[in-house]
């Protein structure tokens, strides 16, 4: 069987994976994503006990959660599996790195120095780029609908009090259902135009504290529902459960990737590209060039280099009140971080003393009061709150018991109620090594060579702690001089040269042209603020360099393929591929999926009925009306087999009579399903949604396709005869519903060529499913307007 090939392969979809994903396939490439996790819509993160006991990853014990729990000699790590990557548990903060923090050959402790090659100045364009991709935006605090955020208030009150400085960071959170709307909680969200990949309903932040445990009301923007809804708009390929196992060049060029399908009964398979970007995260990315180093002669000895843990450090201030000593600091309310303390760094002026840091009020949500309370749980609590202790003490070495302790600190019920986590994070020295040892990943470091910032850190939480009244608490971990980081960085860090780095500037591995690290793994030294923005960017920046070089060849973007078919183009219509017929017991065949995007405008005439009648006849007499969706077609096999060829309908219906962008609760499309006639086709759209006014309504609608001079095929199939009907209202009862009233939507032919660009498909014999579905259209096109 030969080997798929495509332009581009990204393993991994985090910050980095994401941002790759949507540069190349927008560009034309075809590219596939390799998520060795699970895609979360909202709704499915885990929220019980028994969910949360079943919410880590661990194949070998059929594990397939979130939480990857990584444990070293020096250091625990906490990272995620799943579509969307770090973004699916991380705190939203979205901060660039200091201008001055981008040190150039600065003297570490330990020896050897730290070097940036990129400036803040060459990141700021790409900087500007994912914050307006992604939606950012500070916590509104002084809205009074979000004011009443105690822990915020409290971090505010203390830093004015100790002269510190302190901010509200952007964050990556949906607090208006739409950009400079007016912020509400619970608000139904308005999607983009390349729409939303799970295709649930979104609705604004109701400041529940769960963003570490996954969002699933969809308020934080994170990357499934900003860069990956847009990578696959484009044409991308996002395979989730598929974890990459071993990368080696390809002797034609490019490279070849062998990874696993985590589904019984699937062996290891191989997918070629002619780029390759590895964006699997820090401890991902460097296990699988590390396993790959046989593969890849001549990689620099800097691969496994300049570890760093961002200077992470989590501690707890206990029985926290506001400064009037008469209010309880709730932790609980409000997104996980809301403000941020910035401390000074040496390199900011000669006033200034130590390594640069930030310090963020912490939160936790309600729900999991259930592990705090343990005297008053129910048995299948008791044993769930057990497994985690039990699953997290076998992660952890031998060295320091840090399950026990925890269990120990959440028994006394000290972190619920009255304490407030404080996450710090700065500018730590990055001199810890990543290594393979029997085959694991092993990581050398110990928090020594950055005492002096830690030793900073807790200081200052000490004093935030003693102006709210608090008793401060380390994590007992530190008890052993560990430390627990959510932001390992380094491995493959990036540098001038073979001798300073792995990887050059633009993140492409020395020696081997087209290979490429977009993740946390390329950076050559602590961000110092969150890490998120500066990952996506430096993956950005990455992007704009691929595309400046690619050479002129061939491209898979469905929207050609399909154009292709139906000029007549022998080339985009590759032969079908044999198919056996399925044995009694084998699990079925995954289906090819196909979606594509389609935009109309027009007018409806309020107080009409009868779309085709003389009373519509014109924008004086309608209000303006607008959709766009996404066609989303599971299965092109059955699509093409029902005589009616349904598919379902995402997006959103815009009309300022009906309150603004309304999304589309559900929606239905058929194409070309038989009319009256056999010379008679329609292509049918009914769309639920709800308006301004909380009232439901439907927008039901057809193009009438029949017998005719071909000149009319555009008229026909660009015209939607419209109806705006009260309710939710059924196929087939559209007689028996209210008419709120009639018109007609058009496509204009900018509109047609976006759509015929936007078509992609998903799974298996893609491109021969896209050539199916071309060679159906023009064949019913033809039945209709053809002679005879």
């Amino acid at each position: 069987m030969s080997t798929e090939h495509v332009d581009a392969v990204v393993v991994g979809s985090g910050f980095g994976g994401s941002v790759a994903a949507y540069r190349l396939a927008s560009a034309g490439l075809s590219v596939v994503v390799l998520e060795r996790g699970r895609a979360y819509a909202p709704g499915m993160f885990p929220r019980s006990p028994a969910e949360m006991s079943k919410a880590f990853w661990d194949p070998a014990e059929g594990h397939y959660g979130m939480f990857d729990v990584w444990s070293f000699s020096g250091c625990d790590s906490v990272v995620s599996s799943g579509l969307g990557g770090g973004s699916l548990i991380y705190a939203n903060v979205m901060l660039r790195k200091d201008e001055r923090w981008f040190v150039h050959e600065e003297p570490l402790p330990t020896g050897g120095y730290e070097t940036w090659p990129v400036t803040r100045a060459e990141l700021d364009p790409h900087y500007d780029a994912v914050e307006k991709m992604v939606g950012v935006t500070p916590y509104p605090l002084d809205h009074p609908v979000y004011s009443d955020t105690p822990k915020t208030r409290a971090m505010q009150d203390a830093a004015a009090e100790l002269g510190l400085d302190w901010r509200l960071p952007p964050l990556a959170i949906n607090f208006a259902p739409f950009p400079g709307a007016e912020p509400g909680i619970g608000v139904p969200i308005s999607d983009p135009a390349y729409g939303n990949l799970h295709g649930v309903p979104r609705r604004t932040c109701r400041l529940c504290g769960e963003c570490d445990f996954g969002c699933n009301d969809g308020s934080k923007n994170s990357l499934d529902h900003t860069y990956l809804s847009a990578a696959r708009h484009h044409g991308a390929d996002l395979r989730t459960l598929r974890e990459a196992k071993e990368v080696r060049p390809h002797p034609d060029g490019g490279y070849e990737v062998d990874y696993v399908r985590h589904h019984p009964g699937s062996g290891r398979r191989t997918i070629r590209c002619d780029r390759l970007v590895l964006a699997a995260g820090t401890y991902g990315t460097t296990l699988l060039l590390l396993r790959s180093r046989p593969n890849l002669p001549g990689l620099s000895d800097a691969l496994g280099t300049r570890f760093s843990g961002n200077g992470d450090l989590l501690t707890f201030l206990l029985r926290a009140k506001d400064r009037s000593r008469t209010r309880t600091i709730t932790a609980s309310r409000g997104p996980v971080i809301t403000s941020a303390i910035r401390l000074a760094d040496e390199l900011d002026g000669p006033r200034d003393v130590g390594r640069g840091a930030y310090i963020q009020d912490g939160g936790y949500p309600a729900f999991i009061d259930w592990l705090v309370e343990g005297a008053d749980v129910r048995s299948e609590v008791k044993r769930a709150a057990r497994f985690l202790a039990d699953r997290l003490r076998a992660l952890l070495t031998r060295d320091t018991n840090m399950s026990a302790e925890i269990a120990d600190l959440i028994g006394r019920g000290e972190l619920s109620g009255s304490s407030l986590p404080l996450l710090g994070m700065g500018r730590d020295v990055p001199d810890g090594r990543l290594r393979l040892r029997d085959g694991k990943l092993d990581v050398q470091w110990s928090s020594e060579g950055s005492e002096e910032h830690f030793d900073r850190l807790r200081a200052t939480m000490r004093r935030v702690s003693d102006v709210l009244g608090a008793e401060h608490s380390d994590m007992p971990a530190w008890l052993g001089k560990r430390i627990i980081t959510v932001h390992p960085l380094g491995g493959v860090p990036m540098g001038r040269h073979a001798g300073e780095g792995a990887c050059d500037a633009h993140g492409e591995m020395f020696g081997h042209p087209g290979l490429y690290v977009a993740d946390g793994a390329a950076l050559p030294g602590p961000v110092g603020a969150n890490p998120s923005l500066t990952i996506a960017a430096l993956a950005d920046r990455m992007c704009t360099r691929i595309l400046e070089r690619r050479p002129a060849g061939r491209r898979h973007g469905g929207g050609r393929a399909l154009m292709s078919v139906m000029n007549g183009s022998a080339a985009a219509s590759p032969p079908q591929e044999a198919r056996r017929p399925v044995t009694a017991g084998e699990p079925a065949p995954e289906p090819t999926s196909l979606s594509f995007s389609e935009e109309m405008a027009g007018f409806v005439s309020v107080g009409v009925s009868d779309p085709r009648s003389r009373e519509v006849n014109g924008r004086s007499h309608g209000d303006r009306v607008s959709f766009e969706l996404t066609i989303e077609v599971d299965d092109v096999d059955r699509f093409l087999a029902l005589p009616a060829h349904p598919a379902r309908a995402e997006g959103w219906v815009e009309a300022d009579f009906l309150g603004g962008r309304r999304p589309v609760e559900r929606g239905w499309f058929n194409l070309f399903a038989p009319g009256e006639r056999p010379d008679h086709r329609e292509m049918r759209y009914r769309l639920w949604f709800t308006d301004g006014e909380d009232r439901r309504r439907t927008l039901a609608g057809y193009k009438d396709v029949h017998h005719g001079p071909a000149t009319r095929l555009w008229l026909d199939t660009s015209t939607l005869y419209t109806r705006l009907l009260e309710g939710h209202v059924p196929e087939g009862e559209d007689e028996k519903a209210v008419v709120v009233g009639a018109g007609t939507l058009h496509i204009q032919p900018m509109e047609l060529a976006a759509t015929l660009k936007s078509f992609s498909t998903e799974g298996p014999h893609g491109l021969t499913a896209l050539a199916r579905f071309g060679r159906f259209f023009v064949g019913q096109l033809w039945d209709v307007y053809g002679p005879g």
